[in-house]
């Protein structure tokens, strides 16, 4: 486990929850006559349910920002820091950011609101709905050190959503790949799609190939498997199943927070 991963995070087995911001300026899905002012109320309640749910950290991230890009318009990445820093005052927990899929834009993003930690897709190369995807990680960890941000814990998902990966090594060599050229503080696990479970096979095999370095669960752990996916992974980062009816693009529901929260608690003591 990788000193800045400990710090942000602890030992214990982390559970990371989303905060998924409304869909940004610049944007299709965009709410105009809404307006900043709902992007921050919505916000605000999601993070406050999710505090008071018990999570070791939150993730701000713009999942509504569809269809994604690989260069974000400058207006989606200033509109979250703009969330965020209306928020600032009452974040309690380590947070970190995440700008859809621009590795660049999160590196900026991070070091102008004093996040804690980056995901991001940093190596490999896919064939995506977004076209071509050859994300250079030389560059944004560069680009992280001239931001003055060593500091910044890096998890590097290394089964990008709605791609495929033209490399044919197995998953467990591209991760270790990725460990021994990039240096991550974590490498995660996904699924196909947003709010899509990793499969366990793939899960266990980066966990056996990286024993010295903390895997998890990038999407898709419900409460029903969150116990099982915890025996393997070193933790999760989960959104969909915390909302109402468990659906991606609802408001959290702090009922199913808690009850998430008691069984990653139960995970842990087992």
């Amino acid at each position: 486990m990788t000193e800045k991963f400990r710090r942000v995070f602890g030992a214990r087995k982390v559970a990371i929850a989303m905060v998924h911001l409304g869909a940004l300026p610049g944007s299709p899905l965009y709410d105009a006559e809404a307006g900043l002012d709902s992007l921050v109320e919505a916000a605000r309640k999601d993070l406050a349910a999710l505090q008071a749910a018990g999570f070791d950290a939150v993730m701000f991230g713009n999942e509504n920002d569809r269809p994604y890009e690989f260069k974000v318009d400058a207006a989606s990445t200033a509109t979250m820091a703009c969330v965020i820093g209306a928020l600032r005052s009452e974040i309690r927990l380590p947070f970190g950011v995440n700008v859809l899929w621009d590795p660049m834009s999160t590196m900026a993003l991070a070091a102008a609101t004093g996040a804690r930690f980056v995901r991001e897709i940093f190596t490999g190369t896919y064939a995506s709905d977004m076209g071509p995807w050859n994300p250079d990680a030389g560059a944004a960890l560069r680009y992280r050190d001239r931001l003055g941000r060593k500091d910044l814990a890096v998890l590097f998902n290394v089964s990008a959503e709605f791609a495929w990966s033209l490399d044919r090594r197995s998953l467990a060599d591209r991760a270790r790949s990725a460990v021994f050229s990039s240096i991550p503080d974590a490498i995660l696990v996904s699924g196909a799609i947003t709010g899509e479970a990793a499969a366990m096979p793939d899960l266990e095999s980066v966990k056996s190939a990286l024993p010295d370095t903390p895997v998890l669960a990038n999407t898709g752990v419900k409460h029903a498997t969150v116990k099982d996916v915890l025996r393997i992974a070193d933790g999760c980062i989960v959104g969909s199943s915390l909302k109402v009816d468990g659906h991606t693009w609802n408001a959290v529901d702090p009922d199913r927070a808690a009850e998430f929260m008691r069984l990653v608690r139960e995970a842990r003591s087992g």
